[in-house]
């Protein structure tokens, strides 16, 4: 496993689970949960899920990496679009996983060369992309000129 010299850490907390309440501790990041209909829960309105905060971590993570990545080419991917989708269900060794689905949209680049950045990013920088290799399934969805 690698060793990290960490440069920043967020700290969360969480009460009661799927159906309860998670928040920073320098109280950024705050929201209530429920468990999605879909899974069996009462889905309530306004609240999320770890899967929402999953996605929405994840792409900002790798919009980051594609930037950066887009800089070290001398190329501005800044504005790409990156949408993160997070499913959960059934493992079929038991228990659960996740499979995510990232579609990197950015139509100022042709379609090969928004491809082969964002392979970079997802395969030398961005951290969430580190963490789910060779654990979680990560499909790309590449939308370029």
């Amino acid at each position: 496993m690698d060793t990290i010299k960490p440069l920043f850490t967020a700290t969360a907390t969480a009460t009661g689970g799927r159906n309860g309440h998670t928040e920073t501790s320098d109280g950024i990041v705050a929201a209530n949960l429920s468990v999605p209909k879909e899974m069996g829960g009462p889905g309530k309105p306004g609240s999320a899920t770890p899967e929402h905060l999953f996605a929405a971590g994840y792409a900002a993570c790798f919009g980051g990496a594609l930037d950066f990545i887009g800089k070290k080419h001398k190329k501005d991917a800044s504005k790409a679009r990156i949408t993160c989708a997070v499913s959960i269900g059934p493992r079929d060794a038991g228990g659960f996983g996740i499979a995510v689905k990232l579609s990197v949209q950015d139509r100022s680049f042709p379609q090969a060369e928004l491809a082969a950045l964002a392979r970079e990013a997802h395969e030398q920088i961005c951290p969430y992309s580190h963490a789910t290799r060779n654990n979680v399934p990560v499909e790309f969805e590449i939308l370029g000129a």
